[in-house]
């Protein structure tokens, strides 16, 4: 981990390479896994504020889940999620006619009908954040159906940190992600000096 501030960072995030290929896994992201997707609780108010402006984006099972949920839940482990269609896709789902599954929420944003682009655990996959003490953990998560946005990250060489700067910036400002830029060229020196 190196820390950056009040951020511990895992160098996997420079080494591993990502561009999300949505020709590939048609959004598997929004429908595989056990749970919705982690909402943090200032993004509570803004999932509801906003709800009745994406629920018409939305297909019929997914009014009809967040209609009888609410917005969000809470899942087993006691943290805030979307809610799920049937134990399935994230209520905020949206299928296009070829299967790819579309985020509701970012659509009605798209279209300026919603001050909220979507959960930031959605925009900074595949980072994940944990809070530990006073502190924030980046860390990198692997998962089986992103493995065409990892060959497309190695083929276009893009670090998981550069995919991901507009949500880090959006999550921990600009300033945080211009100090993040220069922690990797060090790192990327580093490397280079340990192999010689």
């Amino acid at each position: 981990m190196i820390q950056l501030g009040d951020k511990l960072i895992s160098e996997e995030i420079f080494d591993e390479q990502f561009i999300c290929d949505l020709k590939a896994c048609k959004g598997a992201c929004c429908v595989e896994g056990d749970a919705g997707a982690p909402v943090e609780l200032e993004e509570i108010d803004k999932l509801e504020e906003n709800l009745e402006s994406v629920l018409p984006y939305l297909p019929e099972a997914g009014q009809k889940a967040l209609k009888q949920k609410g917005a969000f839940e809470v899942d087993v482990d006691g943290e805030y999620v979307t809610p799920l269609v049937n134990g399935k896709e994230c209520a905020y789902t949206v299928f296009e006619k070829n299967g790819t599954a579309k985020c509701g929420i970012e659509m009605a944003w798209k279209d300026g009908k919603s001050n909220f682009r979507k959960p930031i655990s959605c925009h900074l996959y595949p980072i994940r954040v944990a809070k530990i003490g006073d502190n924030f953990a980046l860390n990198y998560h692997r998962w089986h159906i992103c493995e065409a946005a990892c060959s497309l990250g190695q083929k276009e060489q893009v670090p998981v940190y550069k995919f991901l700067k507009e949500p880090l910036e959006t999550k921990f400002g600009k300033a945080f992600v211009d100090e993040l830029n220069d922690v990797a060229a060090a790192y990327e020196n580093f490397k280079s000096e340990q192999q010689k």
